[in-house]
């Protein structure tokens, strides 16, 4: 922005109402320079369209799945081919939409970006959700339907079968990304799930490289991985756990020896930073400079595995985000991790950042 385009914003951004013309006048300009300079500040993501809107700035964007999600837990053995007797609970999910929530929850400023339908879910999603994101990049569908997920688990809390419909996510295109491209260049912080096509993965990338944004990529699921970008270069944290990354790397990771191995690989694609989870063996992270192993908090009363790894991610991007050294970040994910784990809910309702480090003390 040079010095005159400074002066153009910063009337827009006193009065956003202001005509061309009056903007000449104020600034002894011709009309055509000041529609120039408007031109040049849309271009650099500085101002949104012709109303002159400001983007936000400085907030983290998440993109991917957002759906609801339904458990079925059965309460007694498992047994194949005929009918169990469980009980179901319903809640909303979505790899995109949990991180986004854990974070807002967690006192960050968040939008979601999506595809939803104009069904119940959808007004499901936003109604439960809106208190700790913001919806107004979400792309509505009149005739597709919401994303859901549907869980089988056993009377131990684990998962036996799941189900999902996502097949919304084929339309989340570049070109829903670039209506609101303006704002994304001003994001803190881009959280891409692979639910989105690999295009959209791809574009993305790219625009957060071109503007210096950290970028994180959570893969979501083993069969997921074919929508990974060409190569990691300008991803600031890759975060996955065993079975993505020996999808990734056509694999078999069998010991810790191995997963070193891996970290290094995933890091030599051209990723800052990788996070392998590892689940109750805790995870290995490295860089160009380190791998570090940590361990997982041990935790007993296990109720539902559902969440917790998103649980990890957000809070150690929110501990990274606000400056935390990256040790710490860590551990503040492995501790949130072990909390989901002891609720019932998907994202945990009591988690607040005063709340997260206190557990933090208490280990």
């Amino acid at each position: 922005m040079n010095d005159k385009e400074k002066l153009v914003f910063q009337l827009i951004k006193e009065n956003p109402y202001l005509s061309q013309q009056e903007m000449a006048q104020q600034l002894g300009m011709s009309r055509p320079a000041i529609a120039n300079m408007i031109s040049s500040l849309i271009k650099q993501g500085e101002i949104i369209g012709r109303a002159y809107v400001l983007p936000a700035k400085n907030q983290i964007i998440a993109i991917g799945g957002a759906n609801v999600d339904r458990k079925f837990s059965i309460e007694k053995d498992v047994h194949l081919g005929t009918s169990n007797p469980a009980t179901i609970s319903e809640s909303i999910g979505g790899v995109a939409r949990n991180i986004a929530e854990n974070l807002g929850r967690l006192g960050n400023q968040v939008s979601l970006l999506t595809t939803l339908g104009e069904d119940h879910d959808g007004q499901l999603l936003e109604s439960t959700s809106a208190p700790f994101i913001s919806f107004e990049l979400i792309e509505k569908l009149q005739h597709e339907k919401t994303g859901s997920y549907t869980a089988v688990l056993d009377n131990t809390g684990e998962l036996v079968i799941a189900m999902a419909n996502m097949s919304i996510y084929t339309k989340l295109l570049p070109t829903v990304l670039e209506k609101h491209e303006a704002t994304l260049q001003q994001a803190s912080c881009i959280i891409i799930d692979l639910n989105c096509p690999a295009e959209t993965v791809q574009y993305t990338k790219d625009l957060a490289k071109q503007r210096n944004i950290p970028f994180v990529i959570v893969p979501v699921s083993s069969p997921k991985m074919i929508h990974m970008p060409d190569n990691l270069n300008g991803v600031s944290y890759f975060i996955c756990n065993r079975d993505e990354a020996e999808t990734y790397l056509q694999v078999k990771l069998k010991n810790m020896a191995d997963y070193e191995a891996a970290v290094r690989q995933l890091v030599q694609k051209g990723a800052q930073s990788v996070i392998l989870t590892l689940g109750e063996y805790g995870v290995l992270a490295g860089n160009q400079e380190k791998i570090q192993h940590f361990e997982a908090v041990k935790t007993t009363n296990i109720i539902d595995v559902t969440g917790a790894g998103d649980a990890f991610v957000s809070a150690f991007l929110h501990g990274a985000l606000n400056d935390t050294d990256f040790e710490t970040a860590i551990q503040l994910g492995l501790v949130s991790a072990s909390k989901t784990l002891q609720s019932e809910k998907t994202v945990r309702p009591d988690l607040t950042n005063e709340a997260l480090h206190q557990w933090r003390e208490l280990l």
